[in-house]
């Protein structure tokens, strides 16, 4: 078997890192354990030094005001985990700022529902907002909206939040800081036979098997969690490691090599992902564009309004539009950044000018390189 090679994290172009209540909350002072933060955010700050951007998906709120509140129960109703959420959300997001600004980093707050990741239209949404705050050299701290939950909460869903974030941005890695330094073929609490795996070339169904319950008390991921986290990573075409977060400098540790399980991301996965753009049945308008706009898609551009010469058609934001050349070959389908009025009067017109046009400033593109697919031969789009 020949060895395989790694990823770094000191060679990550993006990376979100997520954080479970355990590691964030001390349950003796019901605070957070504000040195441990410290550090995590000198670790960010050495990331971001060598031109890495990092987005935190960080748990912590609920558990952070259930004290305050005299929220004690083991179990509590969905109300209960509503309100702690609200008075809890304000004193993590506090604590991130005051550890993040000690390194003259801007914190941003994000709450993200399943839908905003499910729902094309608030994923854009979310997306765009994602990508202005990291442009703007912000530190996005992202927890679920748990105030607003019209289902039962479950700590540990963060754990799936951060994959779906990191597919959502294209990431090249996703970090689950944990109370253990990786996957185990069976649990080394319990098994002195348990082997460590550095590595997990596919996830199979032996695999997914080795995923134990939630362990007991207020963080309640487990290891099942992290494995259905992997398998959206992975497939989004993200590495994804399991580390074990306790200590300071966490993230430190592993970027000097320190113990934990990656798992590497599909081989097909980014075509997977084109395969259902490419899929779509009707699609809901289309753009006609220039020999230059042609000549930009097949080079791995994004669609720019300045390339394109007409559009038809009746489509909302995120709706799928088909690409055609000036001889009406169809070829490149992808997900509007704009809907079909906006996107009619900002053709042929530069990016800079979309302010202007339509009063207010948004995509650059009216399809990003990430939601386009080309469907003809380079060679023939000219033709």
């Amino acid at each position: 078997m020949t060895e395989t090679a790694l990823p770094q994290l000191s060679h990550a172009r993006r990376v979100v890192i997520k954080i479970g209540s355990a590691l964030i909350v001390d349950p003796q002072q019901a605070a957070p354990r504000q040195p441990w933060l410290d550090s995590v955010a000198q670790d960010i700050a050495a990331l971001r030094a060598q031109g890495t951007e990092v987005v935190v998906v960080s748990s912590g709120a609920i558990a952070l005001a259930r004290h305050q509140l005299g929220l004690t129960r083991p179990v509590l109703r969905l109300e209960e985990k509503q309100a702690a959420a609200s008075v809890g959300q304000i004193r993590l997001a506090q604590a991130w700022t005051d550890a993040l600004s000690r390194f003259n980093i801007t914190a941003a707050q994000l709450l993200l529902t399943p839908d905003d990741t499910e729902n094309r239209h608030r994923y854009l949404n979310a997306r765009a907002s994602l990508s202005t705050l990291l442009a703007l050299g912000c530190v996005p701290i992202i927890n679920e909206n748990d105030a607003i939950a019209t289902t039962e909460i479950r700590f540990g869903d963060n754990d799936r939040l951060g994959a779906r974030v990191a597919e959502m941005i294209n990431a090249d890695q996703l970090v689950l800081l944990s109370d253990i330094d990786g996957l185990y073929t069976a649990d080394p609490r319990t098994n002195p036979d348990a082997r460590h795996l550095p590595v997990v070339t596919e996830l199979t169904t032996s695999i997914e098997a080795m995923g134990g319950a939630p362990p007991p008390g207020y963080s309640s991921g487990g290891m099942r969690t992290k494995l259905m986290a992997a398998r959206i990573a992975t497939q989004a075409g993200c590495a994804m490691a399991i580390a074990k977060g306790e200590g300071l400098h966490p993230l430190a540790r592993l970027r000097d090599g320190g113990r934990c399980t990656w798992f590497l991301p599909a081989e097909d996965a980014r075509s997977a992902r084109k395969n259902w753009i490419a899929g779509s049945l009707t699609p809901a308008g289309q753009a006609v564009i220039d020999d230059g706009a042609v000549r930009a898609l097949a080079g791995g551009s994004s669609l720019l309004p300045a390339g394109v010469t007409d559009v038809t058609g009746d489509f909302d934001r995120g709706d799928m539009i088909a690409v055609v050349n000036r001889n009406g070959q169809k070829i490149a389908c992808g997900l509007a950044a704009y809907a079909a009025d906006e996107a009619r009067r900002i053709a042929g017109h530069q990016s800079d000018e979309i302010e202007t046009l339509l009063g207010w400033q948004g995509a650059d593109e009216l399809i990003h390189r990430d939601d386009l697919v080309l469907l003809a031969k380079m060679e023939s789009l000219t033709g």
